[in-house]
């Protein structure tokens, strides 16, 4: 299938395995490249959760795949020292071949201008309009568009209406969230979108590193499942109501919300909630009795554990063949 995400990304079928922290494993960013999508690194996975000198690692899933890799940059300078390690990754990356880059929580400009002397492209995670008109502005190849049914940070639109909302900018589009079968991957391709990006559904395979337990509770899991906790990272994030996550409860403290809000120390508040949430999510992977998992509303169509592979190939089918189902 040429869209014009092949096109850019250098892959053959619209489809990214989008980075996760802390499920983005090489094993498992390598096969979906493998089989002719696009993984995408997280770079703080690869180094503090799965333990990887950051070069090291990104020459490990070159050996697993000579095909295209990308890598995840979440740009928002909550400190000197995160964004000096960021930029460090970054030519890292362009040293060892990689040349898709999806940008997070900033403006992408300085990425934009950094990895252009290599023929980089950067798409850029957009919740709405406002923020996808200025990653236009910085110079961003496409947009990555994460509606409410995304795991990790949803944004607050549907489907169909974020793409009503940003389709029209010129740039190309991809969905991100609420694709959990080959029909909605269908579906989303036939609405406009240049490609799909999956999380929850590629946890759920052979090569993801998340515990057992965790992939259980997905195959489990109904729409309904999923709610939204403060308690992570101080804004909503998609996460599957356990126990332990009933216990936490879901709703930030009222001081901590007014700290978020105040210009002077909303910064050091997200620096505060994302090492706090690093330190969580890491232990969640292997300590089953934590039960702190992000998913999205894909749960519902997801009904068993397969190669990483075999999901591109059948996601593949499915659009090939024109097999479609209806998106919310």
């Amino acid at each position: 299938m040429r869209t014009a995400l092949t096109e850019h990304a250098g892959i053959e079928v619209p489809l990214i395995c989008g980075a996760m922290y802390p499920c983005s494993n090489p094993e498992l960013v390598a096969a979906a490249s493998e089989a002719g999508g696009i993984g995408i690194l997280q770079p703080v996975s690869l180094t503090y959760v799965h333990g990887y000198d950051f070069r090291e690692g990104v020459r490990y899933m070159r050996r697993l795949t000579s095909r295209p890799i990308g890598m995840n940059a979440l740009i928002e300078k909550a400190s000197r020292r995160y964004h000096e390690r960021m930029v460090e990754w970054i030519d890292i990356a362009l040293e060892e071949g990689v040349r898709f880059f999806v940008t997070s929580l900033g403006k992408p400009g300085w990425v934009v201008d950094r990895v252009a002397p290599y023929g980089g492209v950067v798409y850029h995670d957009v919740t709405e309009r406002k923020w996808a008109l200025k990653g236009l502005e910085s110079g961003v190849h496409g947009l990555i568009a994460v509606n409410r049914r995304a795991g990790g940070h949803a944004g607050p639109r549907g489907v169909e209406e974020l793409f009503d909302e940003v389709g029209d900018l010129g740039v190309p589009v991809v969905c991100a969230g609420g694709v959990g079968t080959p029909g909605e991957f269908a579906r989303a391709l036939s609405l406009g979108y240049a490609g799909v990006q999956l999380g929850t559904r590629f946890i759920a395979t052979r090569e993801c590193t998340a515990s057992h337990a965790y992939k259980q509770a997905i195959l489990d899991a109904a729409e309904d499942d999923v709610v939204l906790s403060e308690k992570l990272t101080g804004i909503p994030v998609s996460v599957l109501n356990t126990r332990y996550v009933q216990r936490m409860g879901l709703k930030a403290s009222p001081l901590a919300k007014r700290l978020l809000r105040n210009n002077r120390t909303k910064h050091w508040m997200r620096l505060f909630y994302a090492v706090k949430s690093f330190w969580q999510l890491k232990r969640s992977l292997t300590d089953e009795e934590k039960e702190l998992w992000q998913a999205g509303k894909s749960v519902a169509g997801i009904s068993g554990i397969e190669e990483a592979g075999e999901v591109v190939r059948r996601y593949l089918a499915a659009a090939a063949g024109s097999e479609s189902a209806p998106l919310v």
